[in-house]
């Protein structure tokens, strides 16, 4: 230990910071007393500085691994500015490039190198290392080593044997998102379990959490980042295509914002980084590829416009928000159907990547349907206990708590079950046997036999998920990881099975858009809520202008436009083209004795409508509308215009009856007489004429199957066109 200069010095001369935060200072004399460690600080906790200093403090090289390029250039481009030596070696780089790197480690003139696990593999790079004097290594993002981790990279698992290849000197491993178990599973690979472990509170107190149920998304975020305007954010989409789309739609409306992926090449995403950090633009919309280690400590903002594949991914990426200690506010917006595409992601994968995949899904799931408060949850799932009453309303459910009732019988009904069941099974198998549902699996254990099967079957499965995810979080009932997720009863939940006791059930969020209890649907985490008595208005008008007009109800508005009204309030015609599934001509024919109902509604409840603004829609897609209308119109084959814009017949389908059902008239009845003779049609048209409902299934049900749902589209298309517009 060659430097005089002390840690504290360092901090402040090197760094600019008058105070170490938390256990930095100790971690840092652990470092440099040569012992290896473990840490555990959430993100923005200042991890980094718990091995730079020990870096500059020791003789020789630091050599630091981090799995991805974007994380080791922003690291490499800070240090430089702050005054210290260090480089990166990295697959972007040329081979020139790389050699003057090396050159420079091999002069003693550099402090820190950062590389990839991939590049620590390498036989003649490990050679070149050996000759070098290597102050200490640093695992950055350590959660990747575990294959529990939320981004498990298989070469991490071998970094251990590197490290005694090259030199016996302190390790210290480095991750904001770990849970319990990834822990345990970090320090074995890395034959760490004797290491001292440093673990900072998972808590960020300024950050506020909210799920939004998905509906009208890019609007919703539209309208929110327009309320912020000049702070910046970031959004996160899951696919390329997604963050394309949402950069060029707030291009549209005014926004300042760049897309941010791994399709684009590095100098893009380096200058579209360099665009945000310098505050050119004031949102990046991104793939989970950005953002790791980005230093910008001001970030107000971090939407999900869809939910991420873990929670360990979700509190890294909101942990990017109020790196500063200001507001961060994490909105994330969810629904069953990111669930299902994300469940179609792991299809075809090995098995314990298939259930470790499940198990993480299940957990995000837990956290976005849960009603209890947000940070209890992630804190307990991250292993730390956590009082809600210290959340001072920085939740969703905390700033507007749902209602709570004792629910000891139905904890006791989940506990014996549990215990009857000999602690095999998990939470989706008792849901289904606790609401007496007959499932294969069920069946196959022959569970239906037991007495108990179906003891609560006045509840349904939802009721039930939500009765095993409170809990778990109150401590009754843990998820065993080993077997991916069996439910287990604690010393606690043994307790209460023989002396039950008071256990207050909140009331569960619903996502899959039915009418809850109180005949109210959620619609979003501020507390709005569906208008059930407009809505019983809206629907005695229509029925009356029905009959007066001799037509079928749902000809005149359909229902989800009926239920669209309930919640905007239109009261002139262009609000109400606006409405889900109402176009200008739909809204002219009829529309003014719905907008006269609403207006009277509004005056007389004195109720504040939203005030909504109009968001630009991406030209591109009315364009396509354009385009299939002009195909349409010069009668190509509907399979043709499909291909033509890359969607299958069905998506083809879904774009007409979207067209059709906002008010404009499509004549497919050259297509329809290829598929359909004349009886055929004339029976199908006075089918949807006296039907109470324009429903597919209903109508294939009347018919026996006797036609394919495509046929009953097609013909349904054709009389709404000519009915309704």
């Amino acid at each position: 230990m060659q430097n005089n200069k002390s840690p504290s010095y360092i901090l402040k001369h090197v760094f600019g910071y008058d105070n170490f935060r938390g256990a930095q200072e100790e971690i840092i004399n652990h470092v440099i007393a040569g012992k290896s460690c473990f840490v555990m600080m959430p993100t923005g906790g200042g991890k980094s500085l718990c091995y730079q200093i020990p870096a500059l403090y020791l003789d020789g090289v630091a050599i630091v691994i981090s799995p991805l390029i974007a994380l080791m250039q922003d690291q490499v481009t800070a240090l430089n500015q702050a005054g210290v030596s260090a480089a990166a070696i990295n697959s972007s780089m040329s081979q020139f490039e790389v050699s003057e790197v090396k050159q420079q480690v091999q002069n003693g003139q550099l402090k820190l190198l950062y590389v990839a696990p991939e590049r620590l593999m390498m036989e003649g790079f490990l050679d070149s290392l050996k000759q070098l004097p290597i102050s200490l290594f640093a695992i950055d993002e350590a959660h990747c080593v575990s294959q529990w981790g939320h981004d498990f990279r298989p070469e991490y698992r071998r970094l251990r044997e590197i490290f005694e290849k090259i030199s016996h000197v302190p390790i210290i491993a480095l991750t904001a998102t770990a849970t319990p178990k990834v822990q345990l599973d970090i320090q074995k690979n890395l034959s760490m379990v004797d290491a001292k472990v440093f673990k900072d509170s998972f808590n960020r107190s300024n950050l506020y959490y909210e799920i939004r149920p998905k509906r009208d998304v890019e609007k919703e975020i539209i309208k929110y980042v327009k309320s912020k305007e000049g702070q910046s954010g970031i959004v996160y989409c899951l696919s390329r295509k997604k963050v394309e789309e949402i950069s060029e739609l707030f291009q549209v409306n005014g926004i300042k914002a760049l897309p941010y992926h791994a399709g684009l090449d590095a100098e893009m995403r380096a200058k579209h980084q360099d665009m945000f950090l310098m505050e050119e633009v004031n949102v990046i919309v991104a793939t989970i590829a950005f953002g790791m280690g980005i230093d910008k400590p001001d970030v107000r903002y971090v939407i999900h416009h869809d939910i991420p594949k873990s929670l360990e991914s979700y509190y890294q990426e909101t942990g990017r928000a109020g790196r500063d200690g200001g507001v961060g506010d994490c909105i994330a917006f969810y629904s069953y159907k990111d669930i299902e595409k994300l469940e179609k992601f792991l299809q075809g994968k090995p098995l314990t990547e298939l259930e470790i995949g499940k198990q993480l899904l299940h957990e995000i799931v837990s956290y976005a349907e849960t009603s209890v408060c947000r940070r209890k949850f992630i804190l307990h799932y991250f292993g730390e206990t956590f009082d809600e009453k210290k959340c001072n309303e920085q939740c969703d459910n905390c700033r507007n708590p749902r209602e709570r009732k004792d629910g000891r019988e139905f904890v006791l009904m989940l506990l014996e079950a549990i215990m009857l069941l000999e602690e095999t099974q998990k939470s989706k198998h008792y849901c289904a046997y606790l609401a007496g549902n007959l499932t294969a699996d069920i069946k196959s254990y022959k569970h239906e036999k037991l007495p108990s099967f179906g003891i609560g079957k006045e509840k349904d499965e939802h009721f039930w998920n939500a009765v095993i995810r409170q809990v778990c979080v109150g401590g009754l009932v843990y998820k065993d990881i080993e077997s991916f997720g069996t439910l287990k009863l604690t010393e606690k939940g043994k307790k209460f099975i023989e002396k039950p006791e008071e256990f207050m059930l909140i009331k569960q969020h619903d996502y899959s858009g039915d009418d809850d209890e109180d005949g109210v649907v959620q619609v979003s985490g501020k507390g709005g809520a569906f208008d059930e008595k407009l809505y019983d208005l809206l629907v005695d008008l229509r029925k009356s202008l029905a009959k007066e007009k001799n037509i079928p109800p749902f000809v005149i508005f359909q229902e989800p436009s009926l239920r669209d009204m309930c919640l905007q309030y239109p009261i002139t015609l262009d609000e109400l083209t606006n409405i889900q599934g109402v176009g200008a001509g739909k809204a002219q024919r009829y529309g003014e004795p719905f907008l006269a109902l609403i207006a009277d509604y509004v005056e007389e409840h004195d109720i504040e409508r939203p005030q909504d603004m109009v968001v630009k829609s991406l030209v591109n897609k009315s364009m396509l509308k354009v385009q299939l209308i002009q195909n349409i119109d010069r009668k190509l084959p509907l399979e043709d215009i499909a291909s033509s814009q890359g969607k299958s017949f069905n998506e083809l389908l879904d774009e007409i009856e979207s067209i059709v059902n906002s008010g404009t008239r499509v004549n497919i009845n050259y297509y329809i007489n290829s598929v359909l003779d004349n009886e055929n049609q004339e029976e199908l048209y006075d089918y949807f004429s006296s039907a109470e409902t324009d429903d597919i299934l209903d109508a294939y049900h009347e018919f026996d199957g006797l036609y394919s749902e495509e046929e009953l589209r097609l013909m349904r298309i054709k009389f709404m066109s000519e009915m309704a517009n």
